[in-house]
Parts: structure tokens; C-alpha cells; sequence
């Protein structure tokens, strides 16, 4: 049995993460700034707690984020904390090595830090989760249009992800990056937005939306999306249902 400790283990993809682990008999904890069963109290931001939080854990799963600059800064406390773990399992974004927004430089900025900083570890990409691609539909509930950028994404479940994390929990640090994964279907936005129309009983109009800009360029040129053969299953109706 493994000792996994999990950052941001109450989130989206924390939860159906920790579930699936726990169901593989690891004995997982879940670092958090609020005390409760199988949590163990630090901040990530400060660095308050950290080292007693690691201590014990085998592995850890770096899920955490801040949406923001401070992705940097907790990486930072986190090796640090993590120097003597046998194996750090690292969340990323697919295309964020193409992609120029600035979220996606901070998440580069992250995988260097781990990959700098001489603990064992393994970096997994994924493209975007379908609960992702569902807030940003449902955020136009008061539009009387459905906008769909002129692009295409390759959603994926979060179910699925935390099943691709706890294998790689069972199998040695890989030292770099294990092959990007994505979901079953490469959609357009408008092909989204309808099967979403579809899903809630929408009747409103799709409007498609042309964007300029270099990150627009690469969302539309599918920097997005994964090469080779899809991960996931579960398609973006299936998640809907």
C-alpha cells in the first residue's frame, strides 16, 4: 500500500482522483487549509505546514491551483516540502508549450520548477475537462445567443483523468512527461455548444464567433488538442447525461 499525499484533492478532478485511488487500496490524504477526515492542514501559498504534511508520503499528486501566478509560488514550497518523496505526480494542461496565454506560461513556469528540482517525477497533460467546456456555455445563461468561438477542443472527463493518475501512481517516476492524453471526440465549439443545446433544452441560436490573436490562432490550428490515439471514453453527451 502507498502513502499519497493529494494537493487540491477536493476539487473537480480531486475528488473522482482520490476516490479512485483509495479504491486501488493506497492509503491517500488530502492537503487542505480546513482541518477534516483523511485531510491534513497546510497552504500551499505560505508554505505553512507543508513539510509535516508531506512527511510519511510516498507519493505525491500536485492538483492544486491558484488560476493564477501564485501556481509558481506554491510549486516552489511544495518541492521543497517533497525533497525526500519517492515520486511527484504533476497535473498539467495539453498545448501549453503552444498556447500563449498567460495562465498557460505560469503552468509551464510549474512543470519547470518540478522538473528542476531533483525529486522523482512524472509531469501528465490532459486537455480540457468537460466540466470545463459546460461552465463556459452555462456562463451565457443570460445571453439571448449561445457564442461558440470558431475553434476545436477535445474534452475529457475528469473520471477518466484520475483513472490515468492512479495508474501512473503504481508505476515508477517517469522523469519527464508520460504521453499527453485527451477525450474520445475532437469537436468544434459549435459542434459543443449544440450537443450542450441539446443536453439542457436550450432553444437559443449558436452564434459562431471568429477571434483574432495569436492565442485564438492556435486554439483554431487544434494546439489544444493531443496527437495519436485518444485516452478517454466518456464523450461530452455522455457527461451531460
Amino acid at each position: 500500500m502507498t502513502s499519497i499525499l493529494v494537493t487540491g484533492g477536493t476539487g473537480n478532478l480531486g475528488r473522482p482522483t482520490v476516490s479512485q485511488l483509495r479504491a486501488a487500496g493506497h492509503h491517500v490524504r488530502v492537503l487542505s487549509r480546513a482541518a477534516g477526515p483523511d485531510r491534513v492542514v497546510a497552504d500551499l501559498t505560505s508554505g505553512a505546514g507543508l513539510r509535516a504534511a508531506v512527511e510519511g508520503a510516498d507519493v505525491v499528486v500536485h492538483l492544486a491551483t491558484s488560476l493564477g501566478r501564485g501556481d509558481a509560488r506554491q510549486a516552489r514550497n511544495l518541492v521543497e516540502a517533497a525533497a525526500g518523496v519517492q515520486h511527484l505526480l504533476l497535473m498539467s494542461i495539453a498545448g501549453i508549450d503552444r498556447i500563449p496565454l498567460a495562465y498557460y506560461r505560469t503552468k509551464l513556469e510549474v512543470e519547470e520548477i518540478v522538473q528542476d528540482s531533483g525529486v522523482p517525477y512524472t509531469i501528465q497533460r490532459a486537455t480540457q475537462f468537460h466540466d470545463l467546456v459546460d461552465r463556459v456555455f452555462a456562463a451565457q445563461r443570460y445571453l439571448p445567443v449561445l457564442v461558440a468561438p470558431t475553434m476545436s477542443l477535445q474534452p475529457i472527463s475528469v473520471e477518466e483523468v484520475g483513472a490515468r493518475l492512479t495508474e501512473l501512481v503504481g508505476q515508477p517516476p517517469v522523469k519527464g512527461h508520460a504521453p499527453d492524453i485527451g477525450g474520445p471526440e475532437r469537436l468544434t465549439v459549435r459542434e459543443l455548444a449544440w450537443i450542450w443545446k441539446q443536453a439542457k433544452g436550450s432553444r437559443r441560436p449558436i452564434v459562431p464567433l471568429r477571434l483574432g490573436g495569436k492565442v485564438f490562432r492556435a486554439f483554431a490550428r487544434g494546439d489544444a488538442m493531443v496527437d495519436g490515439p485518444t485516452y478517454g471514453r466518456i464523450t461530452f453527451a455522455e457527461h451531460l447525461g
